[in-house]
């Protein structure tokens, strides 16, 4: 996979991380170095360490998928799409938000939550039988990078972005997902 694809499921991972930091940004006053650092640490830490997680899952199971990886790598990767895609239209309460998703409990959940489909690419990329460390780096580096501009662009524009940029990163996703089983097939 070239670093065209790559860069883009990084960028599309990342718009998860994106649109949290872009709320966060809405809902905390002060925002300091800290809080970029905080999240931008933590979501890419999480968006590095789940592509390796799912990967080194699949390499487990890898001879029992191995006719079907091409179509195993269009589903989950259309499926996390369309899961983005459409959770940009649910109505999002930013009252129920704690004050500062940037410490704590809430900070390691919203890492989680924001990188378990990453953990879906890990395991198509074990499907696929492609190397995983160097694009769980880019992964990683592109969310670390995205969180601090979401977080930055929501002290300063507020929640609109959040909402086209999963949009975007859903329809990327698939995108991705139809590459893949086109060139199995062709």
């Amino acid at each position: 996979m070239g670093f065209i694809a790559i860069s883009g499921i990084a960028i599309s991972l990342a718009m998860d991380a994106f649109s949290v930091c872009v709320a966060a940004g809405v809902k905390i006053k002060d925002v300091t170095f800290r809080h970029y650092f905080r999240l931008a640490f933590h979501f890419g830490l999480f968006q590095f360490l789940m592509p390796l997680i799912g990967f080194y899952s699949g390499v487990l199971i890898e001879s029992l998928i191995r006719r079907y990886d091409h179509w195993i790598a269009l589903i989950l990767l259309s499926l996390i799409g369309i899961k983005m895609i459409w959770e940009s239209f649910k109505q999002k309460e930013t009252d129920s938000a704690p004050k500062d998703p940037s410490r704590g409990l809430s900070l390691v959940m919203l890492s989680i939550a924001t990188s378990i489909d990453a953990a879906a690419v890990g395991l198509s990329f074990a499907a696929l039988e492609l190397p995983i460390f160097i694009p769980s780096i880019i992964i990683g580096a592109v969310c670390a990078l995205f969180s601090a501009i979401g977080l930055y662009l929501g002290t300063t524009m507020g929640s609109f972005l959040g909402v086209w940029a999963e949009r975007l990163g859903g329809s990327i996703l698939i995108g991705i997902g139809m590459k893949i089983l086109f060139e199995h097939l062709f």
